[in-house]
């Protein structure tokens, strides 16, 4: 994980690079200074993240001299977790050094991980325990996929959501360096369908992923009306709304790529018909789905959780009036491991 201040090994060397994380670009520029041929940067990625070794020495296509030269210099980065947490509805927390959390949540023939891309958060939401807790650092694209790579889960993986702690579009190298590892033909070879990212609305890091990259996103909205968004989410002063909503009809979101709108619930705040009735006119004309989170309660937000029937209600206007919605399931809230609850706490 990423380490907020240089450690030194028992030579007072500095720490070791990690290859977990390098794209194939990043190890050709790694294997030129190492006067290695080219080509050996396309081995290292399959031993990386087709057979995934914990090991230079495991590396057998390479020569004796260049895995002793390429771990003098380098290793694997693989950490495992610290901590797993194991929900009653099956969803598994894994908390990971220094404090970074990941959930892996089975559902039928689907297995989704949510994984981290910072240590806490500078976003501020208010109904979020993550943005309460502060911002204490960026983790690396070798961060953000040892929270896969390191799991027992890995092989069930079917999709991977950047909707733990941190705001993606804040860390966006990392973010897209991650992505490219898990959809590269150097690298996992995946659907860029079976990622997704979200985002509490930053305009200019939004449109170069738009750009660069074909992995789903999700909008962070939880409310219409601006003076009540910015209430609740401190970006709307910097990023309205209806700036990122004129980003996004500047795309064509009619293919392969899915856009789709967060929108927790919060009682008596924004899940009357009116709030769903702005909603309607704000998204017109979008290719979109917007999902329904439950509100998960905790000491930090000032806000309740609305009723089932306020949650349903508001679900069945959106679909009457043409946009497509469904409410997501929760899970994992006995461990705090629904949506908004990710804190990194050492439990126990």
């Amino acid at each position: 994980m990423t380490r907020f201040e240089p450690q030194k090994e028992e030579n007072n060397q500095s720490v070791k690079r990690n290859l977990l994380g390098l794209t194939l670009l990043q190890l050709q520029e790694l294997c030129a200074g190492m006067h290695f041929p080219r080509f050996t940067a396309k081995q290292i990625c399959d031993w990386l993240y087709r057979k995934r070794v914990d090991s230079i020495d495991s590396m057998t296509n390479l020569s004796l001299a260049q895995r002793a030269a390429l771990g003098a210099e380098a290793r694997i980065g693989r950490e495992v977790p610290q901590r797993c947490q194991v929900s009653r509805d099956g969803t598994k927390k894994y908390l990971f050094d220094p404090g970074v959390e990941a959930v892996y949540i089975p559902e039928d023939e689907r297995a989704t991980l949510c994984v981290s891309c910072q240590v806490g958060c500078r976003m501020g939401c208010r109904f979020c325990v993550t943005g309460q807790q502060g911002f204490h650092g960026h983790l690396t694209a070798g961060d953000i996929l040892n929270q896969l790579f390191a799991i027992p889960e890995f092989e069930s993986l079917t999709n991977v959501v950047f909707m733990g702690m941190g705001e993606p579009m804040d860390n966006l190298d990392a973010v897209l360096a991650a992505c490219a590892v898990l959809t590269s033909d150097w690298g996992l070879g995946w659907s860029p369908k079976r990622i997704t990212v979200s985002t509490v609305g930053l305009v200019p890091q939004m449109r170069r992923f738009i750009e660069e990259c074909q992995c789903h996103l999700a909008v962070s909205l939880h409310n219409p009306v601006p003076a009540e968004r910015l209430a609740m989410m401190p970006v709307q002063k910097a990023y309205p709304l209806a700036d990122v909503l004129a980003l996004l009809r500047q795309y064509d979101w009619s293919g392969q790529r899915r856009l789709s709108f967060e929108y927790t619930m919060f009682h008596n705040e924004n899940d009357d018909l009116g709030h769903a009735a702005r909603l309607v006119e704000a998204l017109r004309g979008l290719d979109c789905r917007v999902n329904l989170i439950r509100f998960h309660e905790s000491p930090e937000a000032p806000y309740r959780t609305s009723s089932p029937a306020a949650i349903n209600a508001f679900r069945d206007y959106l679909n009457r009036h043409g946009v497509v919605c469904t409410v997501r399931a929760s899970r994992g809230q006995d461990i705090d491991a629904a949506c908004g609850l990710l804190a990194g706490r050492r439990q126990g």
